[in-house]
């Protein structure tokens, strides 16, 4: 008897309780192996063939799925090849990034990978600043984007584009210079991206955020196979931190969880 936990049906029903729909642009942060085994052969292919079927039977042809191919290639001095650099954010973002017909961002930091029909939309000619105006976040907040995370709680990177956008103290742009190599020809390049000050309590932490994303049901869970599916918009996202950190500023941060209030003097 083939033993599973989950199947492409179980996805699909999961993703449409959490409220996606026909025509939806998703970002999604995934750790898929926390699902268990998908019905068929055991193996990664499958389970990621299993999972980005039933996204794409819940959006249609009309949707568009993207998911984070982050290289911080440019951050720790390497040069960035869009086709070739690999994805630091898990096997299921490298497999999509591999997928025909998709297409990566070239952002050497901070890229996205996509499939769908706003793919190139979305990815295409992005500008320096991969936090500011037009760059990949704020297209997707414009579209009326929706966070659909596979086993990860509210947070996501899209976070810090709404962080910038509200100016926190604790966070700057800095920019870095590299390489891109398009079809086998090198290109001088900049990447702005943002950072943190390095003192202690600005590393990024988002329990308090899921709790109460959560807590006002903005963070709308369902089971599959022994892990989770959960959806919130990128206007819920943008509308929630706006509401919270004039009265709690470092809401977002390790020190809302430590309760203390760091020094940001002269610290980079």
């Amino acid at each position: 008897m083939n033993h599973y936990h989950y199947c492409q049906k179980d996805v699909v029903n999961a993703l449409k309780s959490v409220g996606l729909k026909q025509g939806d642009t998703v970002f999604s942060h995934s750790n898929i192996g926390y699902f268990g085994l998908p019905k068929g052969k055991r193996s990664v292919n499958n389970a990621f063939q299993t999972i980005v079927n039933a996204f794409l039977e819940v959006i249609g042809t009309e949707g568009t799925l993207v998911v984070p191919t982050f290289s911080y290639s440019f951050s720790q001095g390497q040069d960035f090849d869009p086709d070739r650099t690999p994805s630091s954010c898990g096997v299921f973002t490298e497999m999509l990034r591999n997928l025909p017909g998709s297409y990566r961002s070239e952002e050497p930091n901070i890229s996205v990978a996509s499939i769908g029909q706003k793919s190139q939309i979305i990815t295409k000619e992005l500008p320096e600043n991969a936090y500011g105006s037009n760059s990949f976040f704020d297209r997707f907040y414009k579209e009326g984007g929706v966070i659909c995370n596979l086993n990860f709680d509210a947070g996501s990177t899209f976070i810090h584009y709404v962080e910038r956008c509200l100016g926190v103290p604790y966070r700057f742009d800095k920019t870095f210079s590299g390489i891109i190599w398009k079809n086998g020809q090198k290109e001088k390049r900049n990447s702005t991206i943002w950072v943190r000050y390095l003192t202690e309590g600005t590393v990024a932490k988002f329990e308090s955020f899921d709790q109460l994303a959560r807590s006002r049901n903005l963070y709308r869970t369902a089971l599959v196979g022994r892990g989770f599916v959960g959806a919130i918009t990128a206007e819920e996202t943008f509308n929630l931190i706006k509401q919270v950190l004039p009265s709690r500023p470092w809401f977002l941060t390790e020190a809302e969880l430590l309760g203390i209030e760091p020094s940001l003097n002269n610290v980079k």
